[in-house]
């Protein structure tokens, strides 16, 4: 069994314009496991989602995916080869019921009737509202409904790797525990997930492992668990506590 990381990102540089964002960052993520991308704000976090996922190019290092270098491959191959983005405002279609934003995620499915069963089943089982509101328009949905949503429409169809930008921002704290147990279902379901999060107490009850980003680079990498049990750790990398914030 091999044991190279699912996705490995090696020496990337990422230019939006003439800003140079992303400098040199290595990052490695094993498949059925949660990494949890921390940082403070302007850190690179979601620019590095985008980079691999294609949004944004490289102008240099490389992107391996399951083995294959993605580096220069369009967004929708990328998609096609087993990557779902949740990007942080949700793309949710507004003007869609539920019901035509979870087709239009589902490559293979023409009509509801297409959709695996079972997998349905279980998304509704983890995210009552999608079913609740099937017919209704999404742009009709709470905040934290539409959250659900984006995340079920990346999981419509099995992926290899579910990339997640802070999921929990701007929802109630009872909706943001809805979402922790959501992802403890996914990870149950050995899927990969690298997600960006400012919820310390989230990423604490989630993580399995953790890479922190400072001005366009990782400045750590290691077992979640480690990080957060040492305050010091904490304060010198993130500016803060994850015990204060629990």
């Amino acid at each position: 069994m091999s044991s190279d990381p699912l996705l490995a990102l090696n020496g990337v540089h990422t230019h939006i314009g003439a800003y140079h964002i992303l400098h040199g960052v290595n990052l490695a993520v094993p498949a059925n496991q949660l990494t949890m991308l921390l940082g403070r704000n302007g850190a690179g976090k979601t620019t590095t989602l985008r980079t691999i996922m294609g949004l944004w190019r490289a102008s240099s290092g490389q992107v391996k995916f399951a083995g294959q270098d993605i580096t220069a491959r369009p967004t929708p191959d990328i998609a096609r080869s087993g990557v779902a983005y949740v990007p942080e405002s949700m793309g949710v279609f507004s003007d869609l019921s539920v019901k035509e934003n979870m087709l239009l995620a589902a490559r293979s499915a023409r009509r509801a009737d297409d959709l695996d069963p079972k997998r349905m089943a279980w998304i509704f089982d983890m995210f009552p509202a999608i079913k609740k509101f099937w017919l209704h328009p999404a742009g009709k949905l709470s905040g934290g409904q539409k959250q659900m949503l984006a995340v079920a429409r990346a999981i419509v169809e099995p992926r290899q790797l579910l990339l997640v930008d802070e999921p929990s921002k701007g929802l109630a704290p009872a909706i943001v525990q809805n979402m922790i147990e959501a992802f403890k279902e996914l990870k149950s379901a050995q899927t990969t997930i690298l997600l960006v999060e400012q919820n310390f107490n989230f990423a604490r009850q989630l993580g399995d492992r953790v890479a922190v980003m400072d001005n366009g680079r990782v400045v750590h990498a290691g077992a979640m668990q480690e990080l957060a049990e040492d305050g010091a750790l904490q304060s010198r990398l993130l500016g803060l506590s994850l015990k204060a914030a629990a």
